[in-house]
């Protein structure tokens, strides 16, 4: 086994330097025929034109030889960030127990594909539950906390009768996450409280679930309200919110806000806070409630592309934090009373008068 891995990475590095290889060997035979070939040491202009042609073929050469094999290195490198992308932030399906999702990420990160926003949404025997949320800080350096979130999300919202269940389960999985990532940081204070910057960190967070009858059920960790779109647009309530997870302990039972619904054609559109907070060059915020009132009826997909396209136009390409959308419309049919059968009667109510 070792040394296959290391056969293996022995033919890495060859196919790393395989650009390399033709201009150094034209630069050896450069080398060997300046200083070799006794034509190379005459002195006379035209020798002196035909060396410097030689030495800057062989250094144009090596130039493009680096580049080339840089450029197969990035490559690489944004296929695995693409991957790791599609298994981390998985695209949620196009239709979940009737309703219709779409979602999308904008990052911060130059040339990132993830990032500290995070979104799912799963199909349970309780409805169809979501979470969106936002690590605090951006970039590959709030990746594990995604990880510990998405990874007990997907497993707790099919094991937990309760949507308060869900969320502890959410906080203990957070709180295991930095107590490692602390100790590993700092193995000399293993057994004390970890002082380092790691334990501030916090998720904002928020947790719904839609159920067959369109009634919701909200759990919200100080992460921004969705908005509700029907024949306008308008903030959705949620409740009195949670801390942040990570910053104070949560209740033990955390009761949801239930007393919201979505009805068959309306749309929730989930985000986080770099939507409402991005700016343009005059330092205004990007308007999200007026451009999603200019959006009625739109599709899930084209709706978070729209968004997209505006934001990069509102900021001029230049995003100071995530943006994550998840949008979710409700298309389920409501079911019409059915007609008596031809042929049957009603039954008459019976008379109150006596012969």
């Amino acid at each position: 086994m070792i040394r296959t891995r290391s056969l293996v990475s022995d033919g890495s590095r060859l196919r790393r330097l395989a650009p390399l290889a033709l201009p150094a060997a034209w630069g050896a035979v450069a080398v060997a025929w300046r200083f070799g070939c006794p034509l190379a040491r005459q002195p006379g202009l035209p020798m002196r034109i035909a060396t410097s042609v030689v030495f800057l073929t062989v250094g144009i050469g090596l130039v493009l030889g680096l580049r080339r094999g840089l450029a197969r290195e990035l490559a690489r490198v944004r296929a695995v960030a693409h991957v790791t992308q599609q298994v981390l932030l998985r695209p949620p399906p196009a239709r979940l127990d009737g309703l219709t999702l779409a979602a999308g990420l904008l990052s911060a990160s130059r040339d990132a594909s993830v990032g500290g926003d995070l979104y799912e949404a799963v199909a349970t025997p309780h409805g169809v539950r979501i979470v969106i949320g936002d690590v605090r800080g951006h970039g590959l350096a709030a990746l594990g906390a995604v990880v510990a979130v998405l990874g007990s999300f997907r497993e707790a919202a099919h094991d937990e009768a309760e949507l308060g269940g869900v969320l502890r389960r959410l906080e203990r999985a957070l709180e295991r996450h930095l107590r490692e990532r602390a100790r590993d940081e700092h193995p000399a204070r293993t057994g004390t409280e970890p002082t380092h910057p790691v334990a501030e960190e916090f998720v904002t967070l928020l947790l719904l679930e839609v159920r067959p009858d369109g009634r919701l059920a909200v759990l919200n960790c100080g992460h921004p309200g969705p908005y509700r779109l029907g024949r306008t647009a308008e903030r959705l309530p949620v409740g009195d919110p949670l801390p942040p997870l990570g910053v104070l302990p949560l209740p033990a039972a955390p009761v949801p806000y239930t007393a919201a619904r979505l009805l068959p054609g309306e749309t929730l559109v989930l985000h986080t806070d770099g939507a409402e907070e991005a700016r343009d060059r005059r330092g205004r915020f990007f308007a999200l409630d007026t451009a999603l009132a200019g959006m009625p009826g739109e599709a899930p997909a084209a709706l978070v592309r729209r968004i997209h396209t505006e934001l990069l136009h509102h900021t001029g390409g230049r995003l100071a934090d995530d943006v994550a959308l998840l949008v979710v419309r409700n298309d389920r049919v409501r079911v019409p009373a059915q007609p008596a059968e031809p042929g049957l009667r009603r039954p008459r109510p019976a008379s109150s008068s006596h012969c």
